[in-house]
């Protein structure tokens, strides 16, 4: 694969990363000393979503996306965490990745219910849209790199989809959130799949 392809696969994530990592490290190494260890942490994210997503599914969209908010910060220090230890793994990552589906399908879980709930089709239709863009722009890039491929980019990665969704929660207008992700996390997942298809070729 040239340059051109790997830096166009750089994401939004990577580069707030090392951006920020001057932050980001000496509070990965002070959970470091604490004793806390890397999943530990991961899967303290998991359950913080799974709070959040429950205020979602009461209507309380404030409290659940500012718990979300809070839990945007874990999901950054983890692989810090483990970097810094000079132990990242591949079961690690691995861990790290499952988690994070497993929180977005909290999430648009709690927000489905509260849709049933209140037998809003519109908004029940718009988190199905936005949960089969987010598992797929995942699945693409997995199969991937199964192949031998590369695909990280797109105009909404994870990162992005955190973006959008939190604050159109905490402002108590989740349907843009969802819209708009179940719209531009499909066109990335067609991003991938045609960038994929590219590098095929050129192979």
């Amino acid at each position: 694969m040239d340059e051109s392809v790997q830096q166009a696969e750089i994401t939004l994530t990577d580069a707030l990363r090392i951006r920020y990592q001057y932050l980001i490290d000496p509070v990965g190494a002070f959970l470091n000393r604490l004793g806390i260890a890397p999943n530990t942490l991961t899967i303290s994210g998991l359950v913080g979503n799974s709070i959040g997503a429950y205020f979602l599914a009461r209507g309380s969209f404030l409290v659940g996306g500012l718990i979300l908010l809070s839990m945007g910060a874990i999901d950054a220090l983890d692989g810090t965490m483990a970097r810094l230890r000079g132990e990242p793994s591949d079961f690690g990552a691995f861990v790290d990745s499952v988690t994070d589906r497993y929180s977005e399908l909290v999430i648009y879980a709690g927000l489905l219910f509260y849709a049933m709930k209140e037998l809003n089709l519109t908004l029940a239709m718009l988190v199905f849209a936005a949960t089969a863009g987010s598992i797929l722009v995942s699945y693409v890039r997995a199969r991937a790199q199964s192949l031998g491929y590369e695909a990280k980019g797109g105009v909404l990665t994870r990162f992005e989809r955190f973006v959008v969704l939190v604050p159109s929660l905490i402002f108590g207008y989740p349907w843009i959130g969802v819209a708009l992700i179940g719209i531009l996390a499909n066109i990335t997942a067609l991003q991938r799949i045609i960038s994929v298809r590219q590098q095929a070729h050129k192979g």
